[in-house]
């Protein structure tokens, strides 16, 4: 187990650094534009650092609590490595919206524009990490509540 709380938390760590690089891109974005080569919007930019940072969070939380949960060994790796999954996917989902047109919310064009390929890599990427996500922590909370 502390092995894979080791990654998660290493994991966590790396995600929250991009995060907080996007805070670069965010920053240019507030300003006009005028340090960097700069895509996107300010505000898909506030979400990528905020978002990578809670997402982060979220890994560290759950490596933390790891031992508490009462997991086997195969559900807790499959919880690590799902969620260390889920954090640079939602990463991946921030920075390839801010290059999106339709700033990877649908698979395809949607009112704030068409999709392309980055779109579509964003968007699957966070339909299946939020998807496996809400399970695995659906999972632990379970096993938690139901301990003696």
């Amino acid at each position: 187990m502390q092995k894979m709380q080791k990654q998660m938390m290493g994991h966590a760590l790396l995600v929250m650094i991009i995060a907080l690089l996007s805070g670069f891109m965010l920053a240019d974005g507030l300003l006009g534009g005028q340090a960097f080569y700069y895509y996107g919007t300010a505000e898909g930019w506030a979400r990528a650092h905020t978002g990578g940072i809670t997402n982060g969070l979220l890994v560290l939380g759950v490596a933390l609590t790891m031992p508490h949960i009462g997991l086997s060994e195969r559900m807790t790796r499959y919880t690590g490595w799902g969620l260390i999954f889920t954090a640079w996917a939602n990463t991946a989902f921030y920075w390839f919206g801010n290059a999106a047109g339709n700033r990877a919310l649908t698979a395809g064009d949607n009112l704030h524009g068409a999709a392309n390929l980055l779109s579509m890599i964003g968007f699957w990427l966070a339909m299946i990490g939020v998807v496996l996500a809400l399970w695995l922590l659906g999972h632990a909370a379970v096993k938690l509540l139901r301990a003696d």
